[in-house]
Protein backbone atom coordinates (compact mmCIF):
# COMPACT_ATOMS: atom_id res chain seq x y z
CA UNK A 1 0.00 0.00 0.00
CA UNK A 2 3.10 2.50 0.80
CA UNK A 3 3.43 2.14 -2.67
CA UNK A 4 1.21 2.78 -4.13
CA UNK A 5 0.67 6.19 -2.24
CA UNK A 6 4.17 7.65 -3.69
CA UNK A 7 3.51 8.72 -6.96
CA UNK A 8 0.55 10.51 -5.86
CA UNK A 9 2.79 13.35 -4.43
CA UNK A 10 4.74 13.75 -7.45
CA UNK A 11 1.50 14.17 -9.38
CA UNK A 12 0.23 16.98 -6.96
CA UNK A 13 4.23 18.40 -7.60
CA UNK A 14 3.68 19.39 -10.97
CA UNK A 15 2.49 22.77 -11.88
CA UNK A 16 -0.29 21.44 -14.04
CA UNK A 17 -3.34 23.39 -13.39
CA UNK A 18 -6.79 23.89 -15.41
CA UNK A 19 -7.90 26.77 -17.46
CA UNK A 20 -10.32 26.91 -14.31
CA UNK A 21 -7.79 26.98 -11.46
CA UNK A 22 -5.68 29.65 -13.02
CA UNK A 23 -8.47 32.30 -13.72
CA UNK A 24 -8.45 32.42 -10.02
CA UNK A 25 -5.16 34.06 -9.60
CA UNK A 26 -6.08 36.43 -12.49
CA UNK A 27 -5.07 40.30 -12.16
CA UNK A 28 -8.58 43.26 -12.10
CA UNK A 29 -6.91 44.60 -15.28
CA UNK A 30 -6.74 40.96 -17.13
CA UNK A 31 -9.38 42.07 -19.96
CA UNK A 32 -9.80 41.40 -22.51
CA UNK A 33 -9.20 37.73 -21.82
CA UNK A 34 -8.70 35.29 -24.06
CA UNK A 35 -11.12 32.07 -24.04
CA UNK A 36 -9.57 28.61 -23.52
CA UNK A 37 -9.59 27.55 -27.06
CA UNK A 38 -7.85 31.26 -28.02
CA UNK A 39 -5.15 30.79 -25.20
CA UNK A 40 -4.59 26.96 -26.95
CA UNK A 41 -4.34 28.69 -30.14
CA UNK A 42 -2.03 31.77 -28.95
CA UNK A 43 0.56 29.11 -27.19
CA UNK A 44 0.30 27.26 -30.64
CA UNK A 45 1.03 30.22 -32.45
CA UNK A 46 3.72 31.24 -30.55
CA UNK A 47 5.78 27.88 -30.35
CA UNK A 48 5.44 28.61 -34.00
CA UNK A 49 6.74 32.25 -33.54
CA UNK A 50 9.17 31.04 -31.36
CA UNK A 51 11.36 27.89 -33.62
CA UNK A 52 10.95 30.61 -36.86
CA UNK A 53 12.76 33.23 -33.95
CA UNK A 54 9.79 35.84 -34.52
CA UNK A 55 8.79 36.28 -30.95
CA UNK A 56 9.75 39.50 -28.41
CA UNK A 57 9.30 38.42 -24.79
CA UNK A 58 9.80 40.72 -21.73
CA UNK A 59 8.27 43.99 -20.97
CA UNK A 60 10.98 46.02 -21.87
CA UNK A 61 11.37 44.44 -25.80
CA UNK A 62 8.30 44.26 -26.37
CA UNK A 63 7.88 47.76 -25.57
CA UNK A 64 10.61 48.67 -27.33
CA UNK A 65 9.31 47.28 -30.37
CA UNK A 66 6.05 48.84 -30.01
CA UNK A 67 7.57 52.36 -29.77
CA UNK A 68 9.30 51.27 -32.84
CA UNK A 69 6.09 50.63 -34.49
CA UNK A 70 6.53 46.68 -34.88
CA UNK A 71 3.22 45.19 -35.85
CA UNK A 72 2.41 41.74 -34.52
CA UNK A 73 -0.38 40.25 -31.24
CA UNK A 74 0.63 41.18 -27.85
CA UNK A 75 -0.30 38.56 -25.44
CA UNK A 76 -0.09 39.21 -22.05
CA UNK A 77 -0.09 36.52 -18.56
CA UNK A 78 -3.42 37.95 -16.15
CA UNK A 79 -1.34 36.40 -13.32
CA UNK A 80 1.53 38.88 -13.26
CA UNK A 81 2.12 40.91 -10.11
CA UNK A 82 2.78 43.36 -9.25
CA UNK A 83 0.53 45.30 -11.91
CA UNK A 84 2.81 47.97 -12.70
CA UNK A 85 5.19 46.10 -13.92
CA UNK A 86 3.26 45.77 -17.45
CA UNK A 87 0.35 48.06 -16.76
CA UNK A 88 1.22 50.88 -19.63
CA UNK A 89 1.49 48.28 -22.18
CA UNK A 90 -2.37 47.37 -23.35
CA UNK A 91 -2.59 51.19 -23.27
CA UNK A 92 0.54 51.25 -25.96
CA UNK A 93 -1.30 48.70 -27.95
CA UNK A 94 -4.07 50.67 -28.06
CA UNK A 95 -2.46 54.09 -29.45
CA UNK A 96 -0.76 52.31 -31.76
CA UNK A 97 -4.15 49.67 -32.98
CA UNK A 98 -2.17 47.04 -32.14
CA UNK A 99 -4.41 43.81 -31.40
CA UNK A 100 -3.59 42.20 -27.61
CA UNK A 101 -5.22 39.77 -25.16
CA UNK A 102 -4.71 38.27 -21.91
CA UNK A 103 -4.46 34.73 -20.96
CA UNK A 104 -4.28 33.25 -17.31
CA UNK A 105 -1.11 32.01 -16.76
CA UNK A 106 3.07 33.40 -16.94
CA UNK A 107 4.61 30.09 -16.28
CA UNK A 108 2.79 28.80 -19.79
CA UNK A 109 3.22 31.99 -21.50
CA UNK A 110 7.23 31.50 -20.94
CA UNK A 111 6.98 27.39 -22.13
CA UNK A 112 5.13 28.42 -25.30
CA UNK A 113 8.32 30.85 -25.55
CA UNK A 114 10.25 27.43 -25.04
CA UNK A 115 11.97 29.03 -22.07
CA UNK A 116 11.54 27.36 -18.74
CA UNK A 117 10.88 30.94 -17.34
CA UNK A 118 7.95 32.89 -16.77
CA UNK A 119 7.21 35.53 -19.39
CA UNK A 120 4.42 38.31 -18.39
CA UNK A 121 4.31 39.96 -22.36
CA UNK A 122 4.94 38.17 -25.79
CA UNK A 123 4.83 39.86 -29.12
CA UNK A 124 3.83 37.52 -32.15
CA UNK A 125 5.10 38.86 -35.24
CA UNK A 126 4.08 37.91 -38.37
CA UNK A 127 5.63 35.07 -40.86
CA UNK A 128 4.28 33.23 -43.81
CA UNK A 129 5.54 29.84 -42.05
CA UNK A 130 2.89 30.19 -39.50
CA UNK A 131 0.71 32.74 -40.94
CA UNK A 132 -2.82 30.69 -41.64
CA UNK A 133 -2.98 29.99 -37.20
CA UNK A 134 -1.30 33.78 -37.00
CA UNK A 135 -4.60 35.03 -38.98
CA UNK A 136 -6.72 32.84 -36.95
CA UNK A 137 -5.56 33.93 -33.93
CA UNK A 138 -5.41 37.68 -35.19
CA UNK A 139 -9.00 37.52 -35.92
CA UNK A 140 -10.33 36.06 -32.56
CA UNK A 141 -8.05 38.74 -30.53
CA UNK A 142 -9.60 41.72 -32.24
CA UNK A 143 -13.40 40.30 -31.97
CA UNK A 144 -12.43 40.37 -28.24
CA UNK A 145 -14.07 43.56 -26.61
CA UNK A 146 -11.63 45.87 -25.35
CA UNK A 147 -12.01 47.43 -21.69
CA UNK A 148 -13.84 50.58 -21.08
Amino acid sequence: MAREKQPEPEAEATPERSYREQLDALNPIAQPLASRKLTRKLYKCIRKAAKHKQIRRGVKEVQKFINKGEKGITVLAGDTLPIDVYCHIPIMCEDRGLPYAYIPSKADLGAATGSKRPTCVVMVKPHEEYQEAYDECLEEVQALPLPL
